[in-house]
């Protein structure tokens, strides 16, 4: 959140479209980039040493919890594919969120291939409880993914739709303004 909020203060976790993380460094690394747990004892949090082992030790579970199979938490994010890099960023923002992950258009910049190993994730963090705000022009991912719909429209919002109960081409009607959704019957809206 680009605002005076500390959103992470608040359990506010967010994934952007850009595959934001730390190519050169491993994927514990990336998990705990500004959040790095420190060794017990007095000396050792004076000197602020870092705890690799208690790191590569969660990285492993939180990938694990997320069923991204990836051969090791020591190698280089760099090394990865797109969609196991946004992989990493979705188990980062999931491993401290407490209330909610954003992510906006994770799977805008990945393949087919990709993109579903993404949405996979996604469905694995709603599943585990944790809310989730999916931004998407990604009409068929929204589908797939959402319990209810905001449409946005020159900065407003114009409507909260159903997608169990409103096609697609409705709700891109409803996008563009081609369609009201005061047009279509009460269970539609969400």
């Amino acid at each position: 959140l680009k605002s005076p909020i500390d959103a992470r203060r608040y359990g506010i976790e967010t994934v952007y479209q850009d595959l934001a993380v730390a190519p050169a460094m491993t994927i514990a690394e990336n998990l705990f980039l500004g959040r790095e747990l420190l060794r017990k004892g007095m000396l050792s949090r004076f000197l602020r040493c870092i705890d690799k082992k208690q790191m590569l030790a969660e990285a492993e579970a939180h990938m694990h919890d997320l069923k991204i199979g990836i051969r090791s938490m020591k190698q280089a994010v760099g090394t990865l594919s797109g969609g196991q890099r946004q992989g990493v960023a979705v188990a980062r923002s999931t491993a401290f969120a407490r209330h909610v992950v954003i992510l906006d258009e994770p799977t805008a910049a990945l393949g087919v291939k990709e993109g579903n190993m993404v949405l996979e994730l996604i469905r694995n963090v709603r599943d585990r409880g944790l809310p989730v705000i999916l931004i998407s022009h990604n009409m068929p991912h929204v589908f797939e993914i959402a319990d209810r719909i905001h449409v946005q429209r020159l900065g407003k919002r114009v409507a909260v739709l159903n997608p169990k109960h409103i096609s697609m081409s409705d709700t891109v009607a409803v996008m563009t303004g081609a369609k009201s959704a005061e047009d279509f019957p009460e269970e539609a809206h969400a």
